[in-house]
């Protein structure tokens, strides 16, 4: 039996992870969970699964917990804080830990997991797009496995499978295009925060939707591609495929494309991850190709949706750049869903960081560097634009 522990339970990834365990009874036993505030899910996730351990970044949320648990009487040890993420990804007892959590509050708990020589199931974009470098080679000197999550990453992890990486000419990352696909600039300067987190094929949580709305989503999946598959920028092409059914691609020296085809649901890149290199009993629909009628593709339109040009352009430039570019898009996203600025003015937000902060570029590439420009740029996103 696998030990696990998810941190993020109660968000999107989390919850269908959650669904995965239930799907798979006997097979997972879950350990550890982490949420930031959600108590009630997390209230019930406790009720249901009965985890040992668990942690709330929000301190009151963690003393609301510790309430629950006293009153209802289980025996569950309550971390708080950002030290609690980081324990609860390096329990001793577990095998996996599931990084499902959202932006730079990844770093920290997967590089401790690894060095507590725990594979890693990663849904966390972040991670890898401001750190790539140092996650990857430390995983690889540690012997820890990063296993993708993400329905793109996991479907290039599929295709790879049996084939020596080396043989490998090119990667097509797919996306769906989000719900502005074919918009022009003009249609989409009014654009309300409902219409933006209004996803036309996957149900994410509102960051990564708004990101994919920007096609910054696919932005940063192409940095983590990168560094995932070790595969240079020149090598990784984004293909608008709205219906979603092809979750990405990978072509060979020879030319061969092998590509991973399934229905818009992840909870079957999860059970993949969690179960490698086992494939288990069907979790996801099946399509029925006679019901299919056609499958299109698109050459994204980075002059419209620059969000992408700009993570190639950071991506490109390495070292500390696509750290700036990452804050800079968490503040912005963050300041649209609050109202309090444009959809359009979020890729001009992350264009002026970038350009503002270039003179940090001979910054030595650490962890610790890493999170202080991190927070210097979200300082001055937010001074600049309140």
């Amino acid at each position: 039996m696998k030990k696990l522990s998810i941190l993020g339970a109660t968000g999107s990834i989390g919850m269908q992870t959650l669904d995965v365990l239930r799907k798979s009874p006997g097979e997972f036993e879950l350990l550890g969970v982490t949420a930031n505030s959600s108590v009630e899910k997390m209230k019930d996730i406790i009720t249901e699964f009965n985890p040992k351990y668990l942690a709330m970044m929000n301190t009151e949320s963690a003393k609301e917990i510790e309430c629950f648990c006293r009153e209802k009487q289980f025996n569950i040890k309550v971390y708080s804080g950002m030290a609690g993420l980081i324990k609860i990804a390096t329990l001793e007892e577990i095998n996996i830990a599931l990084i499902a959590v959202v932006g730079m509050i990844g770093l920290k708990p997967t590089m401790a997991a690894i060095e507590a020589n725990k594979d890693i199931a990663l849904a966390n974009k972040e991670t890898l797009v401001v750190a790539g470098e140092i996650v990857m080679k430390r995983a690889c000197e540690k012997g820890v496995k990063i296993l993708p999550v993400d329905s793109e990453h996991s479907a290039i992890f599929q295709a790879l499978q049996g084939n020596d990486i080396k043989s490998l000419k090119k990667i097509i990352l797919t996306a769906s295009g989000g719900p502005f696909r074919g918009k022009s600039a003009k249609e989409l300067e009014n654009i309300s925060v409902d219409e933006a987190l209004n996803h036309p094929n996957w149900s994410m949580g509102n960051k990564i939707t708004i990101d994919s709305a920007t096609l910054m989503n696919k932005g940063l999946e192409v940095i983590e591609a990168h560094f995932l598959f070790n595969c240079d920028y020149d090598n990784i092409q984004v293909l608008v495929h709205p219906e979603s059914i092809i979750h990405s691609m990978v072509e060979y020296k020879d030319s061969s494309i092998i590509a991973q085809l399934g229905s818009a649901d992840m909870r079957l890149p999860i059970q993949y991850a969690l179960n490698y290199t086992c494939r288990k009993n069907e979790i996801a629909k099946s399509i029925d190709f006679y019901e299919i009628s056609q499958l299109n593709f698109e050459k994204p339109n980075t002059d419209v949706f620059r969000c992408l040009k700009l993570a190639f352009k950071a991506g490109t430039r390495g070292g500390v750049m696509p750290a700036i570019m990452n804050a800079a898009n968490e503040v912005a996203v963050d300041l649209f869903l609050n109202k309090k600025i444009q959809f359009l003015e979020i890729s001009h937000i992350i264009e002026d960081a970038m350009v503002n902060f270039e003179e940090h570029m001979n910054t030595e590439l650490t962890i610790d560097n890493v999170i202080n420009i991190d927070n210097k740029v979200r300082e001055y996103v937010l001074n600049k634009n309140s």
